[in-house]
This record gives C-alpha cells, structure tokens and sequence, in this order.
C-alpha cells in the first residue's frame, strides 16, 4: 500500500496543465471496437483505471501502437472474442468499473458481449439495469450467471427503437449509443445523459460515420449504419482535476493558473466555485486564481439563507467535485450545506477531516453542513487512508493546507484517476513525497 507524506502550510505557485479526461477516455477507448480501421486518439490520461482498459482491449486482440505520451492508434480488426469467455477476462475486467462499456461496441458488432460485474469506486451502489434494459429494448437476449456474477447480452441483429431511460446515466447512455450506432432502422433515447463527455463520444461516432442528432440534449435520434471507420480524437482535459486544482488554490491561498481548461465546456463549475467566494479570471482558455490573502467568503441567498451546493445530471454540477468543495469550504468565511443526491457514502471521509480539526456536521449519509474557519485557524496534520479517488484528493488537498506533515495511505486509489500527481503538486511548489 502506497503513502503520501505531505508537509502542509506552503503557498504554491506557477501553472499546471489538467489530463485528459478519465471519463471521457473510458468512453472513447470502448468505441475504438466499432471499426475495424485505425482510430488514432490524444490527450488520454497517463492513470490506473485507463491503463487498465488499454490492456484489456489487447488482451481482446486490438492492435495498439503508442506514438507519443497520451498518443495512440488502436485497430480492432482481429478480434479474439473466445477472450470474453477466459477466467483472465473474469478476473481483469471485474477490476474496473468502465469494463462495462465494452458490451455495447461488442454487441453491436459481433452480436455478443459479457462482463464480470464491474468493481471500481466504493461509494455505494451503481446499478447497471440502465445498460441492460437498453441492450434488452435493441432486441439482445440476457443471461446472468450468479455463481460467477457474469453478465451477457447476444442478439443476431440489434433493431432501432424508442426507449425512455430511467435514469440519466452517463455509461448506460454511452453503452446504448455504442450499440445502436450499428443497430437496422432508428433509435430515439430519451432521457439521456448529455455531459460534454458523452458529446464527444457521439461526435466522435458521426466523425466514424455514424448518424447521431440531438448531440448535447436529453433527446439522441439515431439512424444505424452498416459499419462505421476510422477517426482521429482529442480528449478534453478533465474538469474534475479542474476543478480540484481551484480548491487547491483556495485552501493554500495560492496564485496558481491552470491552462488550457475548455471553458466552454465546463458548464456550471466556475459559477458554483465563485458563489464560494473563489475568484476566477480567463485568460484565453487558461484559468487564473489568485492568491486569496484576505480569505474568501461564501454567499447567501438573496434572503439570506445558507447556500446549498447539490450534485445533478449534467447540466447540473458533477458529483465528483462536491468532495473538493466541502474542503475547501472548511476554510471559508460563513457556512455551506453540501448534499451528495447521486451516490451513497461518499460523504463518510468527512470524520478524516474532523480529526484534523474542521467544522462539520455529518446530517446523514447524503448532507454535510460545513462551517468555515475563515484560515483563523488551520487544519491539523493527520493520518488518513484514502477511500476512494475523489475522496482520496480531497484529503490531499486538506493535507497540503493544513499545519504539520500528514500521511496518506492507499494512495493508489488517488493514482487510478491522477496522472503523476505528486511529480505535478511538486512542480509548484508543494512539500510532497511518495513512499
């Protein structure tokens, strides 16, 4: 198990650049089984989780080729699908919770896909009835083995029809979408997810060939084609590291800029964090923060009720960064109320930062109320063990901003979704050391 060891209390200083997205990347690498012609993608993040699903889809027989750091061609046009069937399949994709979006590419092409039931983060449960349901809707046959707990969906021909998704999830839309794209006649998916992620997937599909309307929408129109080719793709930077990166600014009262951030597609980040007091400035497509010395203060609502800062489906704000905020509230001026809608647990770290001397009130599995310091007192060093990415973050960010050396262990959950992320804190001036 890996350690962090952090000395906090240090102004950081300089620029740093996001990775790709993780959640695109896991999005993207799936589609790459639609075609059998070369798909070239950039940007793809350097972590764990996306490492992961680059050797699966060799060990499923696609030719991979690295042309430069975060630089790829992938070319599925010998696909081993007896691979599907392995005990090293079972074991390899039960390790990741974006496995799933293999199915859909599978089924549409070769009329068949399983998948171990998929691990992953540990923040309660996520269901996968979404996906299911909508391969079932496109005419595929389902089987469960529950000794093995071993997904699979086969069909002869998909066939294009309406459906209307019970909840807005980003990987069941993408999956559907995946398998559709090669379905006979038209698919309508209402309801569907439509993050800026998911958009790229689909404008990727129409670059292949695909014929997807509705892009950026709840509303997707798809006409099935006979086969689709080969592209080139750029992955956004994430907006969670983004968006992690103004905490870190925040709660270290640092000047920090972060470039090349896709403001457009950042949606209601910049607002949320500014409503938390935070000043942001474009430049370009850079952010600038600045250093913050008299603190920031967090805004009411117009009749002067404490603010409320809640996760929801895109356009709303991403769940992934409600973590970040709630620490970084610990150090504002007034009070906030987080409430985590879209996943269980992922508010139980919040004792961690109790230890270190924040003022939280746990008000159940799913609201936090924090009271800031206004920096009139630091956090404590501490000892902590990530539980899971964003969590994991967010202690490091709390770490780096408290008084003392902190220690965090099992940071290999930070590095499933960081790209080298203590060589990058370090560039800017952070006290940080992996063991």
């Amino acid at each position: 198990m890996g350690t962090f060891k952090i000395e906090g209390g240090h102004q950081l200083h300089g620029e740093i650049t996001p990775q790709g997205a993780k959640n695109e990347a896991l999005q993207i690498l799936c589609a790459v089984l639609l075609t059998s012609e070369k798909v070239s993608i950039t940007n793809i993040p350097d972590i764990v989780d996306v490492n992961k699903l680059i050797s699966l889809l060799e060990d499923l027989g696609v030719k991979i080729q690295k042309k430069a750091q975060g630089s790829y061609t992938f070319m599925a046009d010998d696909i081993n699908l007896e691979y599907l069937q392995s005990t090293q399949f079972k074991e390899d994709g039960r390790g990741l919770r974006g496995s799933i979006m293999l199915v859909g590419p599978l089924l549409a092409r070769f009329g068949k896909g399983y998948i171990p039931k998929p691990g992953g983060d540990k923040i309660g449960r996520r269901r996968l009835d979404t996906h299911f349901e909508g391969f079932i809707k496109l005419g595929a046959k389902f089987r469960y083995n529950k000794e093995e707990h071993f997904y699979g969906v086969e069909a002869k021909k998909l066939k294009g029809t309406y459906m209307l998704l019970d909840e807005a999830s980003v990987t069941g839309t993408a999956n559907i979408v995946m398998a559709a794209v090669l379905a006979d006649g038209k698919t309508t998916v209402y309801n569907a997810a439509c993050e800026p992620y998911l958009q790229q997937l689909c404008k990727m599909l129409n670059r292949m060939g695909a014929k997807i309307t509705g892009i950026g929408s709840n509303l997707l129109e798809i006409e099935g084609v006979d086969s689709l080719g080969g592209t080139e793709h750029r992955m956004l930077p994430d907006m969670i590291e983004i968006g992690s990166w103004i905490g870190l600014a925040a709660m270290t009262r640092s000047h920090l800029t972060i470039k090349d951030v896709s403001w457009d597609d950042l949606g209601q980040i910049p607002t949320v964090f500014r409503k938390l007091g935070i000043q942001l400035e474009r430049k370009g497509d850079d952010i600038v923060i600045p250093e913050h010395k008299d603190g920031y203060e967090i805004q009411n609502y117009i009749d002067g009720s404490i603010l409320t800062v809640a996760d929801a489906p895109w356009p709303g704000l991403t769940p992934d960064l409600l973590s970040i905020i709630l620490v970084m509230a610990t150090q504002a001026k007034g009070e906030v109320l987080i409430h985590q809608k879209m996943f269980e647990s992922r508010l139980f770290f919040v004792d961690k930062l109790i230890d270190m001397g924040a003022k939280i009130i746990l008000c159940d599995p799913h609201r936090a109320t924090v009271i800031g310091h206004n920096f009139k007192s630091s956090l404590k060093a501490t000892t902590m063990v990530s539980p899971d990415i964003r969590a994991g973050v967010s202690l490091l960010i709390a770490a780096l901003s408290a008084k003392g050396t902190s220690t965090i262990h099992n940071i290999e959950q930070i590095d499933r979704g960081y790209e080298n992320i203590d060589t990058r804190l370090r560039a800017i001036g952070a006290k940080i050391t992996r063991v």
